[in-house]
């Protein structure tokens, strides 16, 4: 399926696998991009030198283009930035919006700039410094989300920029696919959809718990670090909407510690990753020390399997699927089911 978004990139489908921390790793990238998708590695999660070994595994398992995920608000973002071109990773994808400069500097090395989006007037800034796409995810996406529905949102930024956008929130499928299409798209981003396959590194025990989550299980919450969070209900999301304030600080500084110990941050990087990521929010210090140490609390679930104690984050999506794919089964499933629909569409253009 030839779209502008697939000429872009350079991939056979259009469609992206997106760069979720600790479950984004070198064989999920791999099998997605060796399915005909971008994939796209998440780098947060990941030491400068960690990040460097994860591209050079990627491109040992596939020849195929794939991206790298990046925080914008990092303060190492310039040397991350340095190793992607180095590395000759083809796409750099943020979560929130790249300074000017830093698309120039990807630009002027051959990379394609794509940030993702949840607001039309972010997607003209971004397009308006350069990016070469931009990826719009509505509120039914997982992780940090918005309140206005894709089915909204997607066409306002459709109409609002000249560059390729891809659609995300609430897609998993081949009928998804087509809907994005017609909205004007011109390709889709799932997240939710990729971390329940065969190809993802997820404990079973997590992925079991995703598949028997009904669409009411997957909740909007603000009591991990003070933004909209969309994520499976559990224990510790429970816990933390319960708790008072001294309470919710001193489980936060627990968890940093161990955070801290995983990352090599000192109190004071933490601190100021968390003061970075208020973005004009008023939280207390529980809040900042838990934004700052999310990663830790997203390794309890998609690595050590803990979901009792993990932040579990979760598209809405999750509650209409029901197996685990390889990625290869899951892109000719999308692309098949997409041209069907599209041939069955068809008789309608006859009927004026």
């Amino acid at each position: 399926m030839d779209t502008a978004f697939t000429r872009l990139v350079g991939v056979r489908h259009p469609v992206v696998q997106t760069g979720m921390g600790w479950v984004a790793g070198p064989r999920l990238v791999s099998a997605a991009a060796n399915a005909g998708a971008l994939g796209v590695l998440a780098s947060a999660t990941m030491t400068p030198d960690r990040l460097r070994a994860a591209i050079r595994e990627v491109g040992s398992r596939t020849d195929a283009p794939f991206g790298v995920n990046l925080r914008a608000d990092a303060g190492d973002a310039g040397d991350r930035v340095r190793i992607i071109v180095e590395e000759g990773v083809r796409v750099a994808s943020f979560a929130l919006a790249p300074s000017p400069e830093l698309i120039a500097e990807l630009k002027e090395a051959g990379v394609v700039v794509i940030p993702s989006v949840g607001a039309r007037r972010h997607a003209e800034k971004v397009a308006a410094w350069g990016a070469d796409a931009v990826i719009v995810q509505g509120g039914e996406g997982g992780g940090h989300t918005g309140e206005v529905a894709t089915t909204v949102l997607l066409p306002q930024v459709v109409d609002a920029v000249d560059i390729p956008v891809v659609a995300a929130g609430g897609f998993h499928d081949g009928r998804g696919l087509v809907a994005a299409l017609a909205y004007g798209a011109a390709g889709i981003a799932m997240g939710t959809r990729f971390l329940l396959t065969s190809d993802s590194t997820v404990p079973h025990a997590v992925k079991a718990r995703y598949l028997a989550a009904t669409v009411q299980d997957v909740t909007v919450t603000r009591a991990v670090d003070g933004l909209p969070h969309r994520m499976l209900r559990t224990d510790l999301v429970d816990a933390l909407e319960r708790a008072g304030r001294t309470t919710a600080l001193l489980r936060a500084v627990r968890r940093a510690a161990g955070f801290r110990r995983l990352s090599g941050l000192s109190w004071r990087e933490m601190v100021r990753d968390g003061l970075a990521m208020r973005h004009g929010k008023d939280l207390s210090w529980s809040q900042v020390l838990l934004a700052a140490n999310t990663p830790m609390l997203l390794k309890s679930a998609m690595v050590d399997g803990r979901t009792d104690l993990g932040v579990m984050a979760s598209g809405q999506v999750a509650g209409v699927i029901d197996d685990l794919p390889s990625c290869a089964e899951l892109m000719e499933r999308i692309m098949t089911e997409a041209e069907e629909v599209l041939r069955s569409l068809e008789p309608l253009r006859a009927v004026r």
